[in-house]
């Protein structure tokens, strides 16, 4: 299948946990001036600043949004910012707002321009009705979440869009995801990733979810190469399009507690369940991508094993240096 190449690439929600490691692997694949991390209240630091351009972008002011694009010649949007899951239920409203009207936004910027747009969706888009173990690429729909509610909304814009104006979006459900770089920004999954921090720098961490809670997880470099996969995949060979099941592995909060200890004895982990335990319950335990790997080939590097040794070598290293917490704009990351 032929690849799709990318021209001058705008990120939105790019200092978010997805977004500010996904600029720098843009930027190192196509040029650094190629790819225009957009912000929306905090600018970038550090390799996002210094290493190409960034724009202030707000989703929920087109004309704002409509402006970068034509400034910078934008033929390809990678669409990551959002309103998590926790923080969504704190703030519905907003949720709604950023989540789905800057996507509409978007989209008929893209409508009129015709742009290449990656819009991830994610397994909150699945609810209690849904299969949890396996859980299929077409089933029941039926969130218990606002983020979730967007999240299927906005799978069902971008494939409206696709069939109905020919614009070429894409997108995938991404599970929970694990960075050794960026803290998470508000999402029911956090404990996978604070679980690292905590213990390399304190030794001990309390855990929001049950000690038997399960939920399909994927370390940062999967997540990085699957989402630039699937928009250089050959659009002739995609049967789906805004909705790919996405997986790599699955595990409990204990077993992951348990694989931490494997490399540091003394990790202490309690468990204490407070209101996102809910949200967790009605997500799926593992996940089913096979359309993904026959679509786009879609194939997972990394296990809990070999993400929590390289997690916990890269974050033990950052201690020693002074730095293990970086500073992160919590609500951009899709």
């Amino acid at each position: 299948m032929t690849k799709q190449t990318a021209g001058r690439i705008l990120v939105t929600g790019a200092v978010g946990q997805i977004g500010s490691e996904l600029t720098l692997e843009l930027r190192k694949r196509y040029g650094a001036e190629q790819v225009v991390a957009g912000v929306h209240r905090t600018p970038p630091t550090g390799a996002l600043r210094d290493s190409g351009p960034y724009e202030t972008v707000d989703v929920t002011r087109p004309q704002n949004l409509a402006e970068v694009i034509d400034r910078y010649d934008i033929d390809t949007v990678y669409h990551m910012a959002a309103l998590l899951s926790a923080i969504g239920e704190e703030h519905p409203q907003a949720a709604w707002n950023v989540n789905m009207n800057g996507l509409y936004h978007l989209l008929e910027v893209a409508r009129e321009r015709g742009l290449r747009v990656f819009c991830p969706s994610s397994i909150a888009v699945f609810g209690p009705e849904t299969p949890r173990d396996g859980t299929p690429q077409e089933t029941v729909l039926r969130p218990t979440t606002m983020y979730g509610v967007t999240k299927v909304a906005g799978e069902l814009l971008g494939a409206y869009y696709a069939r109905r104006y020919g614009l070429d979006v894409r997108g995938v459900r991404y599970p929970g995801i694990i960075s050794a770089e960026t803290l998470p920004g508000g999402g029911t999954t956090d404990y996978a990733v604070a679980i690292y921090y905590e213990a390399v720098a304190r030794g001990r961490y309390a855990c929001f979810v049950r000690e038997d809670t399960v939920l399909p997880m994927m370390y940062m470099p999967d997540c990085i190469a699957a989402t630039i996969d699937l928009m250089e995949a050959d659009g002739s060979g995609l049967r789906h399009r805004t909705d790919f099941n996405l997986a790599a592995m699955s595990f409990s909060a204990g077993e992951l507690a348990a694989e931490i200890r494997k490399h540091l004895p003394d990790f202490v982990c309690t468990f204490e369940p407070d209101h996102r335990q809910a949200i967790a319950d009605s997500w799926p335990r593992s996940i089913d991508d096979s359309a993904a790997r026959e679509e786009w080939g879609w194939q997972p590097q990394y296990d809990l094993s070999r993400m929590t040794t390289d997690m916990l070598r890269r974050l033990t290293l950052r201690h020693a240096e002074g730095r293990l917490y970086p500073q992160v704009e919590g609500v951009e990351r899709s």
